[in-house]
C-alpha cells in the first residue's frame, strides 16, 4: 500500500505555494499518495473565516481529509504554521498518524519569542503588514524573507503574485492565523509519532535554534541544510525528499 502524505503550509499561503516540491517528493517517496488541502482562509478557501487556534486549524484539516475519503494512517509533512498543526494533531490523534516532518518550526515553551520570530525582521514586518493592497510589493518581501534563492525564483513570485489577486488573503484572516502561531504552546513531551525535524541554517525568518531545540527535548531525529531559507521545499524541496525517504527508511528498519 502507497504511503498517505499530507502537506501543511504555513502563515498565508496555499496548497499551490509547493510549487514543484511535491512532484520532487513523489519521485523519492515511490509515488506516495499526497493529498495538499488548503486552510479555511486561504487559497481555495479564501473567502472562508480562518481558525483562530491551531486546535481548530487540525480539526478543519482532519475534516478536509475525511471528505477527501483518505483513511488513516498519514504522514504529515508540514512548514512552519503547518508543523504547529502537525504537532497539534500528533499530541490528540496519535493513532491517526505514522510519522511528522516537521521544517523550520518555533516553539513555545522551547525557544523565546525573539528566536521564535527574528527581531531583525520586525521593521520587515512592520512594512509588510503596511503593504496593504500593493500585492506585488507585499510577495516580494515575503520572498525576500523566506527563500535564500530569490534570484532564482522569478517565476516563483510572478506565479504568487498571481496567486495572492486570484484568492486574497483577508487581513482578518491574515491576523487570525498570525495569533493562533504567537499563541500556540506545544507539549511539554513528545507525542508518541515518529518525528523528523529539519531546519535551515539559512533562515532569515525564525531562528533554526528553534528547530534544533525541538528535536533535542523531543529526541526526535534532525537533520540541517547548510544554507536553505525558511521554505526549505522551495530553496532544496530534492534535500528535503532525500532525507525524508532516509528517514523512513531507519524507522522502518
Amino acid at each position: 500500500m502507497k504511503d498517505r502524505w499530507i502537506f501543511l503550509r504555513g502563515l498565508m499561503r496555499e496548497s499551490r505555494h509547493w510549487g514543484a516540491f511535491p512532484e520532487q517528493f513523489r519521485r523519492y517517496a515511490g509515488g506516495a499518495q499526497l493529498l495538499l488541502p488548503d486552510l479555511a482562509g486561504n487559497g481555495r478557501l479564501h473567502a472562508q473565516r480562518s481558525p483562530a487556534c491551531v486546535q481548530d486549524m487540525v480539526e478543519h484539516y482532519r475534516a478536509a481529509v475525511t471528505a477527501q475519503g483518505l483513511q488513516p494512517p498519514y504522514h504529515l509533512l508540514a512548514l512552519s504554521l503547518g508543523a504547529m498543526m502537525a504537532i497539534e494533531w500528533a499530541q490528540r490523534y496519535p493513532d491517526e498518524l505514522a510519522g511528522c516532518v516537521l521544517m523550520n518550526t518555533s516553539l513555545r515553551p522551547f525557544s523565546p519569542f525573539y528566536r521564535r520570530l527574528r527581531w531583525q525582521n520586525y521593521p520587515v514586518l512592520v512594512r509588510l503588514a503596511t503593504a496593504g493592497r500593493d500585492v506585488q510589493t507585499r510577495e516580494r518581501i515575503v520572498l525576500r524573507l523566506t527563500s535564500n534563492r530569490g534570484g532564482a525564483h522569478m517565476q516563483t513570485l510572478r506565479a504568487w503574485i498571481a496567486y495572492q489577486r486570484e484568492c486574497p488573503v483577508s487581513r482578518a484572516n491574515a491576523m487570525r492565523q498570525l495569533l493562533a502561531a504567537a499563541s500556540y504552546r506545544a507539549p511539554g513531551s513528545s507525542p508518541r509519532v515518529p518525528m523528523l525535524v529539519l531546519a535551515s541554517a539559512g533562515d532569515r525568518l525564525v531562528d533554526p535554534s528553534c528547530s534544533h531545540r525541538l528535536a533535542e527535548a523531543w529526541g526526535c531525529s534532525f537533520a540541517m541544510h547548510p544554507d536553505a531559507g525558511h521554505d526549505l521545499a522551495l530553496d532544496d524541496g530534492e534535500w528535503v525528499a532525500a532525507q525524508v525517504r532516509d528517514w523512513l527508511g531507519q524507522i522502518r528498519a
